[in-house]
């Protein structure tokens, strides 16, 4: 490749990275700082990533709400309680017998390979827990990287549908763009930072379940104009 051909390549790679922080900024300034993940220990956001799968965290918050008010947030009682019973409490997270299974998993996973201990868990390489956790039976990259970022603080990004809808509509991708490809434009484009990460993440939940809809309302939008 001529040196013209890497000078563009790097123009193009820093126009990326500029838009995307173009995008932080607009919905920064119209929302502010997010505070998330909306939960008091590194288990409830555990928990949280397992349960929030297709439904909203209204429907989380009663779940967790019910596994609190019978003393079961906790890696011993979570592993000791029969399925029914967890099923039953985590009703209003719907599809709850699915998650029942998929949270016995993880916790099971968390248990024989780290002694119930989350600090154990999160001083594990990045990539490392990554893999591990995509082994358990009923967790995907949304989940993994959920937990990797908002339960360990690890500096990786978090892809959800209002990701993939914002980014098509605004021409950074192009039609059906996988989970992995769609990470990549973030993490290869931005500083590593877990604070970023985090707030970028969240901000953009509130653009898509605000204004960025499946009919959107884009006159309104902090996104209006973003170029």
């Amino acid at each position: 490749m001529s040196c013209q051909g890497n000078w563009k390549w790097r123009e193009i790679i820093v126009s990326i990275g500029q838009r995307l922080m173009d995008m932080y900024n607009l919905i920064f300034k119209h929302f502010g700082p997010q505070n998330w993940w909306p939960a008091e220990t590194r288990l409830e956001v555990v928990v949280g990533a397992v349960l929030t799968q297709n439904t909203n965290w209204k429907n989380v918050e009663k779940a967790i709400k019910n596994l609190k008010s019978k003393g079961l947030l906790d890696i011993e009682p979570l592993l000791k309680v029969d399925m029914e019973t967890l099923s039953e409490l985590i009703r209003p997270a719907l599809y709850f017998r699915v998650k029942a299974k998929r949270l016995k998993n993880l916790i099971r996973f968390i248990s024989e390979r780290y002694g119930g201990d989350l600090k154990n868990l999160c001083r594990e390489d990045i990539w490392k827990l990554r893999s591990e956790l995509l082994k358990v039976n009923g967790i995907g990259p949304e989940t993994a990287d959920s937990i990797l970022l908002y339960a360990c603080n690890k500096p990786i990004f978090v892809v959800d549908a209002y990701t993939y809808r914002i980014l098509e509509r605004h021409g950074l991708i192009d039609g059906p763009t996988d989970y992995q490809t769609i990470q990549n434009l973030f993490m290869d484009h931005l500083p590593h930072d877990q604070r970023l990460f985090n707030e970028f993440h969240a901000l953009i939940v509130m653009v898509g379940k605000r204004y960025c809809k499946r009919n959107p309302k884009c006159n309104d939008c902090p996104l209006e104009g973003w170029r």
